[in-house]
C-alpha cells in the first residue's frame, strides 16, 4: 500500500474573504496563514501547496494589543553599506495598513520557494472593496 499524494490536477482552490475589522493582527495572520498553507484541507502535505486564496478586506481597521502600536519597529536591510532602514509600526499602519498585514502573514508561511507560492495567494485591501467577486469567495467567519 502506497501512500496517497494529491497530483497538480486534483488540488481544488477555493476563494475565501476575511474581514479584518476589530481582530487583532496575529490572530488573523494565523488563521489566513493555516488556510494558505492548506492545513484546513483534508489532502494537506508538507511539501505542496494544497492551500486556498484569501482576500483580506478593511486592512486598516485590524486591531493590536498592549503597546505594540507604540513600541513595534520593522527592521530591513538593503544590502548596502549603512543600509538598515526602520520604520515604527504607527508610521507604517498610516501609510500602508496592507502590508503590515501581508507581512505578518507571510512571516509564518514557510521560508521557500513553497512559502512564496503561498503568498501568492493572498489579496489585502484597506477598504471593503475588491476585485475578486468573479471568483464567487466564501465569507469566513469570525472567531471569537
Amino acid at each position: 500500500m502506497s501512500t496517497y499524494f494529491p497530483k497538480a490536477g486534483e488540488i481544488v482552490r477555493k476563494w475565501y474573504v476575511v474581514d479584518a475589522s476589530g481582530q487583532t493582527l496575529g490572530r488573523l495572520s494565523s488563521r489566513v496563514a493555516r488556510i494558505l498553507m492548506g492545513k484546513d484541507n483534508p489532502r494537506y502535505t508538507p511539501f505542496l501547496d494544497t492551500g486556498d486564496h484569501v482576500v483580506v478586506i478593511n486592512a486598516e481597521k485590524v486591531k493590536t494589543t498592549g503597546v505594540k502600536a507604540e513600541q513595534k519597529v520593522y527592521q530591513h536591510y538593503t544590502g548596502y553599506p549603512g543600509g538598515l532602514r526602520t520604520e515604527e509600526f504607527r508610521k507604517r499602519f498610516e501609510r500602508k495598513p496592507e502590508l503590515i498585514v501581508e507581512q505578518a502573514v507571510l512571516r509564518m508561511l514557510p521560508k521557500s520557494k513553497l512559502g512564496r507560492q503561498m503568498i501568492s495567494k493572498l489579496k489585502v485591501y484597506r477598504g471593503d472593496k475588491h476585485p475578486h467577486a468573479a471568483q464567487k469567495p466564501e465569507a469566513l467567519a469570525a472567531q471569537a
